[in-house]
This record gives C-alpha cells, sequence and structure tokens, in this order.
C-alpha cells in the first residue's frame, strides 16, 4: 500500500514535466513543418525566422519545465531568478559583440536607410553593399575586394547612402589669376555635360596665393557609373582646358621649381577619337558583381513577395464573384503562378507548395 501510495505521488508529481516536454517537443515538431511548408514564400529570411522561434520556443520551456518542477515555491523563485540572472549574465557578457550586433541589424533593417546595391560610405569605407546580414554588412569596394563591416560599426558612425534617384559628382581644379572667371565657367560645364551631368553649376571654392580653385559639379542619374564618371569628368576638364590654352596651376608649380615665363605646361594635342570619349568602358559592372547580384537577388525577392500577395488575394476574390468571371480571374492566376514558378526557380526556392 504504502508503495502505491509513493507511485501515485510520483506519477503526481511527474506528469506536469511530461507535459512540459511534450508540448515543448510538439511546438518543436510544428515549428519545422511550418517552416518547411512556408520555405517557399519565405525564402532566406526562413533560417533567421526558424532560429529566433526556436530560442523563444527553448526559452518557454525551460521556464515552464522550472515551474513544473516538484518543489516548494520558494525554491521555485530561487530558480526562476537564478535562470534569470544568468540569462541577463550572459546577454550582459555579450552585449559588447553578438547581441550588440543583432540589435544592430535589427536596427538597420528598421530604419532602411540603405539596401543591397547602394553605395555607402562608412568611415574610411567606399564601396557597395553585397550583403545584409543580422549580424555584419558586407560591401564591395571599387578595387572589387569584399569588406565585411560589423553591424554595430555601422550604427556607431554615420553611414552615408549615395542616393538611387541621383548623386552630384564633382571635383576641384585649380587655375591662375591670368584667366577671367568668365571664360572658365563655360568651359568646365562643357566639360561636366560632356562627362554625362545634368543641372551643372561651378563655384569659386578657394583664392590661392597662386592660384584659383574652382569646382565643376553636376547631377549623375545612373548612379551605377559612379566611379567611371568621376573619371570621365577629370579627363573631360583636361582635355577642353588644354585645347583652350588654359593651364591648370598649382602653389606646388612655383614653390619647388621655376618655370620661364614662355614655358606653357600645356601637353601637345592630340585627335581623339570621338568614341574614346562617347563610348568608354563602365569598369563598375566588373568591380561591383557581387553587389549587382545581390541587388537583383533583392528586388526579384521583393517582386516574388508582391505576386505571392495578389495571388492570394485572388485566390479569395475567386470565392466570391459570379462563375463568367472566375474563369478570367483564374487565367491570371495561372499567368502569375507561372511567373511565381519562373521566379522561385531563379532564386532558388524549394518546390514545397507555398500555404
Amino acid at each position: 500500500m504504502k508503495d502505491g501510495i509513493d507511485a501515485s505521488a510520483l506519477l503526481d508529481n511527474l506528469w506536469p514535466m511530461a507535459t512540459v516536454v511534450a508540448v515543448a517537443g510538439l511546438a518543436v515538431f510544428l515549428n519545422n513543418r511550418y517552416f518547411e511548408r512556408r520555405s517557399k514564400k519565405l525564402g532566406k529570411k526562413q533560417n533567421f525566422l526558424k532560429q529566433m522561434t526556436l530560442l523563444g520556443i527553448s526559452v518557454a520551456s525551460v521556464i515552464a519545465l522550472l515551474i513544473a518542477l516538484p518543489i516548494s515555491s520558494t525554491v521555485k523563485d530561487q530558480l526562476l531568478g537564478l535562470f534569470g540572472l544568468v540569462v541577463t549574465g550572459m546577454i550582459a557578457l555579450s552585449s559588447t559583440s553578438f547581441v550588440s550586433n543583432a540589435m544592430s541589424g535589427l536596427m538597420i533593417r528598421t530604419i532602411g536607410s540603405f539596401r543591397s546595391g547602394d553605395f555607402i560610405r562608412v568611415g574610411e569605407h567606399f564601396g557597395r553593399v553585397s550583403e545584409r546580414g543580422l549580424f555584419h554588412t558586407e560591401i564591395q569596394t571599387k578595387s572589387r575586394e569584399l569588406t565585411t563591416l560589423p553591424n554595430l560599426y555601422l550604427i556607431s558612425n554615420s553611414v552615408t547612402v549615395v542616393r538611387s534617384s541621383g548623386v552630384v559628382v564633382s571635383t576641384n581644379v585649380s587655375l591662375g589669376y591670368d584667366t577671367d572667371n568668365t571664360v572658365i565657367e563655360p568651359l568646365l560645364k562643357e566639360a561636366a555635360d560632356k562627362a554625362g551631368l545634368k543641372d551643372v553649376f561651378v563655384q569659386v571654392t578657394e583664392l590661392g596665393d597662386f592660384s584659383v580653385v574652382y569646382r565643376v559639379a553636376g547631377l549623375l542619374e545612373d548612379v551605377k557609373q559612379l566611379i567611371s564618371t568621376r573619371s570621365k569628368l577629370n579627363v573631360q576638364i583636361l582635355d577642353i582646358l588644354h585645347q583652350a590654352n588654359i593651364e591648370i596651376m598649382s602653389p606646388n608649380v612655383m614653390m619647388q621649381r621655376p618655370i620661364p615665363d614662355s614655358k606653357v605646361l600645356i601637353p601637345t594635342s592630340r585627335c581623339k577619337p570621338e568614341s574614346d570619349v562617347c563610348e568608354t568602358d563602365i569598369p563598375e559592372s566588373k568591380i561591383f558583381d557581387k553587389a549587382e547580384e545581390a541587388e537583383h537577388r533583392e528586388q526579384l525577392e521583393f517582386r516574388y513577395e508582391e505576386l505571392c500577395a495578389q495571388v492570394e488575394l485572388l485566390e479569395t476574390r475567386i470565392k466570391k464573384v459570379p462563375e463568367e468571371r472566375q474563369v478570367r480571374l483564374q487565367r491570371r492566376i495561372d499567368s502569375l503562378n507561372e511567373k511565381i514558378a519562373t521566379m522561385a526557380k531563379e532564386l532558388g526556392y524549394s518546390s514545397s507548395s507555398k500555404s
């Protein structure tokens, strides 16, 4: 009889814990099944969302298991407090690296100040965004190198983003006092026009001891050609000023070496084919290849999610419209599903049916 009482009491003490374990296992199973079914729609977001959900299930399961332990309330409170201290301590110890970068990544995603393919400058780093992760952001520099920046670094420093709608490209040039600015300004504007800039303007930024510093700038609408356009602008300024017999001066010219009055610092004129001016190779396609792929993929994923949402909306509406309209809506759904299947294949998503 005593053994029966002990067994019954043991069962009463253990069944809450067994229930917690069973519920936790069922939650993990359902979580895996859900993300398997939604893998086609979620795409590369699947792993991150799945990991975050499993983390939440694990924390909730540990707390529930502590509550279900067959011990006194005082000891339970102490264990829960200890668990809270452990979690808090882990967060505090790793806050400067793991958690801080994760929180910074979430903040960057929430703010949405830049996306894949954008030109950004952070401190001494400049390039196009080729990957955005939870803990880091990768940029591809003009040397085609890949630089990984912790998200905490991006949050702690000012980030300059080149707007996709256009950017002002400018350069400075030092010219002598012997040439009137009314002659120089039209020539600099012509150079900027030939470089492909719009809304060109010229400013005098400095009056030096031996030269005047002019700044010529204009709007570049195709920001993907930023690097080559800067170089092209400098080349056009050199050609046009030299063709107009205008010297490009610098204080170093007089301070470092004497030059006779009859010596003019203009290279011998040469004929340049028109194709060299207008049809130049664009190096950005080779320099920022990974950033281009990342931008294309992000745009494709956005379009993919839009089409999936349209299909879900049409599938809901088709049940509420007359039969004659159902045929047209079904054709529309079939057409969208074909596009979705093509995009899914290009994105490399699994072939599982979307829920």
